[in-house]
């Protein structure tokens, strides 16, 4: 069994509500003091407290600080943290959280990490925010962590910067590749970059509750107590089984309904979008409206190909726009192995999980092409490839790197 932690962050996330989920789930507020103490040594006191929002009991975590408003830079906070007396897991867990926010500033500013200068998230509150939940995550023994699909928020924040949009630059630079996620129907800022990168550095999976035995949970409240939104985050802790799938990706799904399409055109739409970097591509036949028949074009895609994916579903059809669903998808390892078939080479693409071979199969366009070369017909082509695979050990349950 593995010790499992889902972070749900459907109602947004920050650092004080994982504080507060935490000391919820029974972590005792002088852990987290003690943690904290060892990098901000009595600069920071924790105090908590039962609260309701919307109707929820909840814990929130005040954070109170003597911050004079001082800009740290990421070398400043990396000094901090590498000269506190931590456990070397905290510590590595909380410099991998900065670093995180780090690169994702530069890269919002169009600077060097080393040349970022934290503001909101180098006060004081958000080193003690990061430094409390990396230790008592650390602490509670978690193996594996989910995080939830993150929601943002909508309107504008003001920064150190000024004015910016909701959400954040960083945020969305944090979540990118990692999580899915969705403005929401409420204004304001509901994911702080503090919240998003802990949550984002401690989950690598993303999706919803997973199958578990839920042990306990914590629930930690935000500052903002809005109607008919319970502004919390929830922590589950739990046991999964160690033959779990395997992690959660992000992506998207990109569709569009199309009727007056020349259908000798779809082929190369879809080669199109495979040469881009669509993960998949593909047609369903349907009856539209006035019983004409048309297509559904899917395109399954990383969320970094988003826009360029669509902007080619756009250029190359008749269609006047594309939808959006945020998906997760659970893939197998993948790996090629060449087999010497009838004096030629086919690989055998070979779908793997936990080191051992669940699928086998064949490439049906280098079996096309011996097939082609040779004048066997391509179906005894691809018998004897797979023959070939199973004298290579490849069949089920065997190991994947024999």
């Amino acid at each position: 069994m593995t010790r499992t932690l889902w972070i749900d962050a459907t109602a947004g996330i920050a650092g004080d509500m994982l504080l507060g989920a935490l000391v919820d789930l029974g972590v005792p507020v002088e852990s987290l003091q003690e943690a904290i103490d060892a990098v901000l040594p009595g600069a920071a006191r924790l105090t908590a407290r039962p609260v309701t929002r919307a109707g929820l009991r909840a814990t929130h975590v005040d954070v109170r600080t003597g911050e004079d408003g001082t800009s740290r830079s990421w070398v400043d906070v990396r000094g901090l943290l590498e000269e506190a007396p931590l456990d070397a897991p905290v510590r590595g867990l909380a410099l991998r959280t900065f670093e995180r926010l780090a690169a994702a500033e530069a890269r919002v500013h169009g600077v060097r990490p080393e040349q970022v200068h934290f503001h909101e998230v180098g006060a004081l509150d958000a080193i003690a925010d990061v430094v409390g939940v990396c230790a008592c995550v650390v602490a509670s023994g978690v193996e594996r962590a989910v995080l939830s699909p993150v929601t943002l928020g909508s309107g504008s924040v003001r920064t150190a910067h000024g004015v910016l949009p909701v959400p954040g630059p960083a945020v969305l630079e944090l979540l990118a590749g990692r999580a899915v996620a969705a403005s929401g129907p409420d204004a304001g800022e509901l994911a702080t970059p503090t919240g998003v990168a802990l949550a984002t550095t401690l989950a690598e999976e993303s999706g919803q509750l997973p199958a578990m035995t839920i042990g306990a949970v914590g629930v930690g409240a935000g500052s903002r107590d809005v109607p008919e939104r319970a502004n919390v985050v929830r922590l589950v802790v739990g046991e999964t089984s160690s033959a779990s799938l395997p992690p959660a990706q992000a992506a998207v799904v990109l569709e569009a309904t199309v009727d007056d399409l020349d259908p000798r055109v779809w082929p190369d739409v879809l080669a199109r979008l495979l040469d881009a970097g669509a993960l998949d591509a593909w047609l369903t036949p349907v009856l539209m409206k006035k019983g004409r028949p048309g297509h559904t074009l899917h395109v399954l895609a990383l969320p970094a190909d988003d826009g360029a994916l669509t902007g080619l579903v756009l250029e190359h059809t008749s269609t006047l726009g594309v939808r959006r669903t945020p998906v997760t998808r659970v893939v197998l390892d993948r790996s090629w192995t060449p087999v010497d078939v009838l004096g030629g080479t086919v690989r055998i693409k070979v779908g793997s999980r936990d080191g051992r071979v669940l699928h086998a199969t064949p490439e049906y366009e280098d079996a096309a092409a011996l097939a082609g070369a040779t004048g066997v017909p391509l179906a005894q082509v691809l018998a004897a490839a797979a023959a070939a695979a199973v004298s290579a050990g490849l069949v089920p349950g065997a190991s994947a790197n024999p």
